[in-house]
């Protein structure tokens, strides 16, 4: 590997420890992890989730976005309820599923919103007019899929099952490296992890870091939230962290 990769590191911005998954993936890959946890995952008010899950074979459906929505109702349901479809954005959350032993009845091939969105208009029949769909997500999920369901027909309950929030980060050391143009490339696995480093690092210096560094993001939804911000960034080739951390690799090699 060409050593000017070995020397930039990659900034990690979703929420995890030096051993986190993403960081494991690139290190596997030869490149450096430098930890920026932009975004935290801390525990909701799981009063209306408890409320949904007592009641949950009165759905027809439970959709999963991601893998912390999992760990919640996981959590509080350890085995698939009896008669309700499994939907799962994205292989890696479907993967958490099915080592869990549950069974994942839908995933889009495109790991988004809109993905889901599409998936359910192609399957849907006629036992599905006016269908019951359980969502838990994140205090900051966005309205896209539970509008797109309710727009098909279904009766749509999202429930908040984890909160996002800004992680405090060592604003100091993340602009010294910025001043010294040493990262490679910015990995970002949600648009919370775009809004919240640009809030820590102040819209200059973060407008700095990505005109040196390579934005890589995990999905369309992040990349529309940096575009929304004036970079254009690369989507990975899957929507897991691993793709992420692939798509990453072929990126510095391609600019080295």
């Amino acid at each position: 590997m060409n050593a000017d990769l070995q020397i930039k590191p990659v900034v990690v911005t979703r929420a995890e420890s030096s051993d986190g998954p993403l960081s494991r993936e690139l290190r596997s890959l030869g490149l450096r992890a430098l930890l920026w946890p932009a975004v935290s995952v801390t525990t909701a008010d799981l009063g209306p989730l408890a409320a949904a899950l007592a009641a949950v074979r009165s759905f027809g459906w439970i959709v999963f976005a991601s893998r912390h929505a999992v760990a919640a109702v996981l959590e509080r349901l350890p085995a698939a309820p009896e008669g309700v479809r499994i939907a799962a954005v994205g292989q890696a959350t479907a993967q958490v599923l099915r080592q869990r032993g549950w069974p994942v009845d839908l995933v889009p091939h495109e790991a988004s919103a809109a993905g889901l969105i599409e998936a359910f208009a192609a399957q849907r029949s006629a036992r599905d007019a006016g269908v019951k769909i359980l969502y838990p997500a994140s205090s900051r999920a966005l309205p896209t899929i539970a509008a797109g369901l309710t727009q098909l027909g279904a009766q749509v309950t999202q429930v908040e099952a984890y909160r996002t929030e800004g992680a405090t980060l060592d604003v100091a050391d993340c602009r010294a490296w910025i001043a010294r143009g040493a990262i490679g490339a910015v990995t970002f696995a949600s648009p919370s992890a775009v809004t919240e480093l640009a809030r820590a690092l102040g819209e200059q210096d973060f407008q700095r870091l990505l005109s040196g560094a390579a934005a890589v993001a995990i999905g369309r939804t992040t990349a529309r939230e940096l575009s929304a911000r004036g970079h254009t960034a690369v989507v990975a080739e899957s929507a897991t962290l691993q793709g992420l951390a692939r798509t990453t690799l072929r990126l510095l090699q391609t600019r080295a």
